[in-house]
């Protein structure tokens, strides 16, 4: 093993083999002897499509040419397509139509997507998401999102029905609230959603109603009633629901009179927050039996069976009612597509392999869980990854450079699943750490709570205190500290650098540098969302200015770089070009790179390759390393 400096080791692991072949598994259905997945593929232009595997074993492309299953409501979308009865739903990305797809279960019966929602005067005003179809096939049920063509503070979110096989116009059947999730058929005629209004987001708190669904009108035949409010209810299924009134998102049974009573109850958290729409994070049993995960761990009821994922989502119970299909992550490998029988969940078998990793599994970093004192007599959390590699070790007496990662949200989390994405920095030599700060999910609501009205407070404190808790332990370098992040991450980025001297440097992706401008320029769904996190607006005016990095730029010295997507319209471009440009006016060395045609988030493959090789490099040169190596493209 040859002895190099902690972060200048040559890697296998190159910014193309993260969208080579790379794709992602979103979504998945069973439908008879067929299994059916939507996966996103980088290299295709971030495209959506729905692959279908018959029972020989062939995999097919279900969408021509032009198409991409991919919901813009919310801006974050998700739950964008339906399959069950030989047929597809989906919501095309280009108009936001939804469009069918019919004759799956026939031989050559896949047809061109046919239209059903009208096209409106300005393309991609109207915008579907969770789609499911009626027990007899006859009704779609969705969520719309409406966008005024003269104000974009105006949006519109609608329950609404229609045809499920022909041409319509989608009839309304609730909008009385903010926002609405979830629609789901509790059985034949019985139809269950989650609704919430501002200035909660679905983690706080919402309603679950349910109502009477007339199958020979497509219209509701009673007036919603309210079952449960007050607690961050999601995931409605059958007569279950998730709800977190035990402090823990757990499986609860609410009866049509509105009795509750927790299922198979766990200080321990299934599901995470509703970022996107078509979350299915558990089944429920024709006896009333949940089946969940947590961990990799497989509950049935109260028998747990522990597996080797490190998670398993989108849960598809069979129509045998015994047998679930699920996309199972792990440690160290990537995703695939498991099967499992519920009365033996340690009887496993692969249904679609996960694409291959391309490295030994010597080289593979590993999630180590760490737990670290922070401020306030608090715990924060995060997932430490060490350099690996079978060909190169650092010299004697030296450590590792660390690159402290940070969620969006803020309100998610860091999870355990293997990533390419970590792997090109441990690979290199560099140590990662992933935070959970104050205020993430998966660690109860107490911890969720923890960032209220301590947004760019809490969450600063709890990756300052990774580093420095890693660096005392010996695990980094305490002259050779970054910090990256994008979103709510790429603000908690420069405001770390604004307010403290923990780290040599920053990575800023899309990143918010003014709250206030925030406030008064973002989306629908995340408008009120500050008002929890730093104060109602605009009363709590000054507390913005005062958490705005944009307004400390004295305590800004160190170097940055920026990504951003031009067409982001969750955070918009003017937040990265007004913090560049006041670094740059002060003599702070700013680094900025700008996407056309990337919205929140990258995901064409040439951007993903192209800021890895510049945020690599910057690294490398600002942390005084070697010169960039030679897998390494100087661009």
């Amino acid at each position: 093993m040859k002895t190099m400096p902690y972060g200048t080791w040559p890697s296998e692991v190159t910014p193309e083999m993260l969208t080579e072949g790379a794709v992602r598994l979103h979504d998945l259905w069973v439908d008879g002897n067929m299994t059916y997945w939507l996966e996103s593929r980088p290299a295709d232009g971030g495209r959506f499509q729905i692959v279908r595997l018959d029972p020989d074993g062939a995999h097919s492309d279900l969408l021509p040419e032009g198409f991409s299953a991919r919901s813009g409501v919310h801006e974050y979308g998700g739950g964008a397509a339906w399959v069950e009865g030989g047929s597809a739903w989906f919501v095309n990305w280009a108009d936001q139509r939804i469009h069918l797809i019919d004759g799956l279960d026939e031989p050559g019966g896949d047809t061109a997507p046919l239209a059903l929602t009208p096209e409106p005067a300005v393309t991609r005003s109207v915008r579907y998401a969770d789609l499911r179809v009626s027990a007899d096939g006859a009704w779609l049920v969705a969520v719309r999102e409406t966008h005024s063509p003269t104000d974009p503070h105006d949006v519109r979110n609608e329950l609404v029905a229609m045809q499920a096989r022909e041409p319509c116009q989608p009839t309304v059947v609730f909008g009385d609230s903010d926002f609405v999730m979830s629609p789901r058929f509790a059985d034949s005629d019985r139809l269950r959603w989650i609704a919430w209004d501002h200035p909660n987001m679905p983690w706080n708190e919402t309603s679950l109603y349910e109502t009477r669904f007339d199958r020979s009108t497509g219209s509701l035949a009673a007036a919603p009633v309210v079952l449960g409010s007050g607690d961050a209810l999601m995931q409605p299924v059958s007569d279950c629901v998730i709800s977190d009134r035990t402090d823990w998102w757990n499986v609860w049974h609410i009866a049509p009179d509105g009795s509750a009573m927790a299922l198979a109850p766990t200080e321990a958290e299934v599901g995470g927050p509703a970022w996107n729409f078509g979350f299915r994070d558990y089944v429920v049993t024709s006896d009333g039996t949940p089946a969940f995960s947590i961990g990799g761990d497989i509950h049935v009821g109260p028998a747990v069976t522990p597996t080797d994922a490190s998670s398993l989502s989108q849960w598809v119970l069979h129509d045998d009612g015994a047998t679930v299909t699920a996309i199972a992550s792990y440690p160290d490998r990537h995703d695939a597509i498991v099967r499992f029988p519920l009365d033996d969940p340690g009887a496993t078998t692969v249904v679609v392999e996960g694409r291959p990793v391309g490295l030994d599994a010597g080289d593979v970093s590993r999630a180590k869980p760490i737990s670290y004192p922070t401020s306030g007599g608090r715990t924060a959390y995060g997932l430490y990854y060490p350099p690996k590699s079978c060909r190169f070790r650092g010299p004697d007496g030296t450590a590792p450079p660390l690159v402290v990662m940070i969620h969006g949200g803020p309100t998610a989390d860091a999870v355990a699943s293997f990533s390419l994405a970590k792997q090109f920095w441990t690979s290199r030599g560099f140590a990662v750490v992933d935070v959970n700060h104050g205020g993430s999910t998966g660690f109860g609501r107490k911890v969720r709570d923890q960032l209220d009205g301590q947004w760019g407070i809490v969450d600063v404190d709890d990756c300052g205190a990774a580093a420095r808790w890693l660096a005392d332990q010996g695990l980094a370098d305490p002259e050779r500290l970054v910090i990256r992040g994008g979103s709510a991450g790429g603000f908690t980025v420069l405001s770390v650098l604004a307010f403290r001297d923990d780290f040599a440097a920053g990575a800023s992706s899309y990143g918010i540098a003014d709250l206030s401008a925030l406030a008064a320029d973002t989306h629908k769904f995340e408008a009120r969302y500050c008002d929890r996190l730093i104060g109602p607006w605009p009363e709590a005016r000054a507390v913005y200015e005062a958490r705005s990095p944009i307004h400390h730029i004295e305590g800004f010295d160190r170097p940055l770089i920026v990504f951003q997507g031009l067409d982001d319209m969750v955070v918009p471009p003017n937040q990265s070009e007004m913090i560049v440009a006041a670094l740059r006016a002060k003599g702070v060395e700013c680094e900025y790179h700008a996407y056309e045609g990337e919205g929140h988030g990258f995901r064409k493959a040439e951007t993903i390759v192209h800021a890895l090789i510049h945020e690599l490099a910057f690294y490398q040169r600002v942390l005084g390393l070697d010169e960039p190596t030679s897998d390494v493209d100087p661009r």
